[in-house]
């Protein structure tokens, strides 16, 4: 890319290159009517309910989501299976879920891999546990468009995206000004904010995800629909 155009391209993963939100609902789907297969007596609705508790409380990384669920039941709304059949059954229907669904964006490996031959260089900015978010780019198959160098992700680093040290790190290993550097995110407070004050320009992407209705303190830069209108935009404005 030439001067005075963009050195590094990054990107959030959730809600930005797949719907984690529609997935997160099929395979929660899919776990509670396994449960009920296993012999769970418990309408659907209210194992749902239950789990979004559970959720809130101890977030979406929480390992033992399901057995938090049962714990909330009375033992003869399962008895006398065994517990651990019920919860194996939820956790094999999630991954089997993950192995079939999970999928990028349509457009998204296609604009990527055209950004990627136009000489882009290509980086991953997320928030979660290590392995599963590398896991998603490696299930997702577009980790090889990225850097591999450029795999940022903050709970290996220690330090939050609020944070700009963070930011400070990432340029630093990419080698590339804030000014130089574009982030696209899905989540106004968490991407948008702390990027700009870090001096990135900045792409909020708005496509129904669970946070596309937030507004955060500061605006971005752009802000689009979808991958087709960001690779329009780098093409036209910043020459990539």
């Amino acid at each position: 890319m030439s001067e005075p155009g963009l050195g590094a391209v990054l990107f959030d993963i959730d809600d930005t290159l797949y719907s984690t939100t529609r997935f997160a609902e099929r395979a929660r789907e899919r776990a509670i009517e396994a449960m009920i297969r296993a012999g769970l007596r418990t309408p659907p609705e209210r194992i749902k309910d239950l789990l979004h508790e559970v959720i809130d409380e101890y977030r979406s990384n929480f390992p033992h989501q399901f057995d938090e669920v049962l714990s909330r039941l009375p033992a003869n709304t399962y008895e006398p299976v065994n517990p651990a059949v019920i919860v194996a059954s939820a956790v094999a229907a999630y991954h089997d879920t993950k192995f079939r669904e999970l999928r990028a964006y349509d457009e998204v490996p296609v604009v990527l891999a055209a950004l990627r031959q136009r000489g882009a260089r290509m980086g991953v900015v997320t928030t979660g546990v290590p392995v599963k978010q590398a896991e998603k780019l490696v299930r997702l198959r577009l980790l090889d468009l990225f850097e591999p160098a450029w795999v940022f992700i903050t709970d290996q680093m220690e330090l939050p995206k609020q944070s700009s040290r963070l930011w400070e790190r990432v340029c630093l290993v990419t080698g590339v000004e804030p000014a130089r550097t574009l982030y696209v995110g899905d989540h106004a407070t968490m991407d948008v904010d702390p990027a700009n004050e870090a001096g990135l320009v900045t792409v909020l992407v708005r496509r129904g995800g669970k946070y596309s209705g937030i507004e955060g303190r500061t605006k971005p830069t752009h802000e689009i629909g979808d991958f087709c209108q960001l690779d329009v935009l780098l093409r036209d404005t910043y020459h990539v």
